[in-house]
């Protein structure tokens, strides 16, 4: 968690960076829109394979003490599918342009992108497609490091990734101007993705040997688990496709989304992402072991502090959206107007972070169980279902319509997962802690609403009034949430310090 914090402490400067040195417009919207061919690409053909398929099974290799068969497993998958993946990448530089054009050429309803953001898309595009073959190979190394409960490598590849953009903007946005980011993501993908984590396996006793043994047992394991990750869609990843095409009518407001989501990400990635990662392998392990009931008290008991956790966050989030946002961003070419538009994305944003957080945990549960298939049809429906909907609410509200399909099609995705689970009688809903998450639920909606009206008395504008405005809203909010925790003896506080003593 302390990692993940850092990584996300760094890519808020990273954003801020942006923001100061390109503002809202219509660079930064080919810039962020220079990533989805690559997300698009990594996501059809890798997938989740190494963080869920593959941990799994090198999972299970190690607790039966199949070392030899575990590395075996390892060299196979990540030579062919580096090959496969090879092969896309050189497919997509070919076609970058007939792909940008389909997702942000727009259309007679709808906009989208100028000539000269195409234009620049497609650069961007290009620098960024080789930097996948890192990724999954990073991945697939760091889900060997996370089997055998080495967190600290894999958690520190995001924060070198990040500063790696932020350098390569500081040193070389004057001769290469927004590119400079793109080569610096580059960079970042190869030293803080795979090779620190390459190094560290290495060290840990994991041999590589180049092998295309497609008839390993273990990798049509893995194939037979991963095919459905492959193919499938989930929203998870697919919302901030939906968010680009639709917002790319509109100068900025890809931008802005962005920016909103970044910093609504820290508390999802503190809170989901770092307990998703460090849990997994305990529920691989667990489920491997046949200790059923072992597995589902420890899914049941992490989502609900996760959820409770995620519900006072979330409250403080909304009450304080304007003066967080402006004393986050506003700087250089991003101004007070910019700021107040964005932080309406990110209140928005901030009721789905206990869906989130709690999607993170049900669905590496299910995955632990070693059935990718059924969550991912249930997911694939969901995601297509959600595109109308995105449509529908973007023409009726505009953008705060896409943030609220957002959070419309997250909720439907984390439910959709945990009834799975509970049909399948893996982890029980009914043995959820609803009382303390009553119990959270209500503090947060006081606390929240009581922050939130003390904060907004202030005209705001000024960095002076945002500094008070914010330290109003911890103030008033750090207060109401221990009074209501207190009142309603909730239990939240006292289990999280009895599973830091265990």
């Amino acid at each position: 968690m302390t990692t993940v914090l850092l990584s996300r402490v760094v890519g808020y400067v990273r954003e801020v960076y942006i923001a100061w040195a390109f503002g809202a417009g219509k660079i930064t919207d080919a810039y962020n829109a220079g990533f989805t061919i690559p997300d698009w690409l990594n996501y059809l053909v890798a997938g989740g394979t190494a963080s869920i398929t593959f941990v799994s099974i090198y999972t299970r290799f190690l607790a039966e003490k199949k070392e030899e068969d575990a590395q075996k497993t390892f060299s196979v998958i990540i030579t062919v599918m580096t090959v496969v993946l090879g092969i896309g990448v050189v497919i997509a530089e070919i076609f970058t342009p007939q792909l940008t054009r389909f997702w942000f050429g727009g259309s007679a309803s709808h906009p989208g992108f100028t000539q000269d953001q195409l234009d620049l898309c497609n650069h961007l595009t290009r620098i960024l497609l080789p930097a996948q073959l890192f990724f999954y190979a990073g991945g697939v190394v760091s889900a060997v490091l996370l089997a055998r409960r080495m967190f600290l490598l894999p958690a520190l590849g995001p924060l070198i990734y990040n500063a790696s953009i932020i350098l390569g903007g500081v040193f070389f946005a004057r001769s290469l101007g927004i590119s400079s980011l793109a080569y610096g993501a580059v960079l970042g993908s190869f030293v803080g993705i795979f090779l620190i984590s390459a190094v560290g396996a290495a060290r840990a006793g994991t041999g590589y040997r180049v092998s295309f043994n497609v008839r390993n047992p273990a990798f049509r394991e893995w194939v037979r688990l991963s095919i459905p990750l492959m193919l499938g869609f989930s929203l998870v990843t697919v919302d901030d496709w939906f968010l680009r095409y639709f917002a790319s009518g509109s100068a900025g407001d890809i931008s802005r989304l962005n920016y909103a989501k970044r910093l609504f990400q820290v508390p999802i990635a503190l809170l989901g992402q770092a307990a998703g990662q460090a849990s997994f392998p305990f529920f691989a392990r667990l489920f491997s072991e046949k200790r059923m009931r072992d597995f589902a008290e420890t899914v049941n008991s992490s989502v609900s502090r996760l959820v409770a956790l995620s519900l006072l966050a979330a409250s403080f989030m909304m009450s304080a959206a304007l003066p967080l946002i402006d004393l986050a961003y506003r700087r250089g070419h991003f101004h007070f107007s910019d700021s107040r538009e964005t932080a309406a994305y990110f209140f928005w944003f901030s009721l789905s972070l206990a869906f989130w957080s709690a999607q993170a945990l049900y669905a590496r549960a299910y995955y632990a169980s070693g059935n990718t298939l059924i969550p991912m049809i249930a997911s694939t429906v969901i995601t297509a279902a959600s595109f109308p909907i995105y449509g529908a609410l973007y023409h009726s509200f505009s953008i705060t319509g896409l943030v609220i399909a957002s959070d419309v099609g997250i909720t439907a995705n984390c439910l959709a997962v945990a009834l799975l689970l509970h049909r399948a009688k893996l982890v029980s809903i009914a043995e959820l802690h609803w009382r303390e998450l009553g119990k959270a639920a209500l503090t947060a909606a006081i606390a929240g609403w009581l922050s939130y009206r003390v904060a907004s008395m202030l005209p705001g504008g000024t960095r002076w009034d945002d500094v008070r405005g914010l330290g109003l809203a911890v103030a008033t909010w750090g207060g109401a949430t221990a009074a209501g925790l207190w009142l309603t003896r909730s239990q939240l506080l006292q289990g999280l310090r009895r599973r830091r003593v265990a």
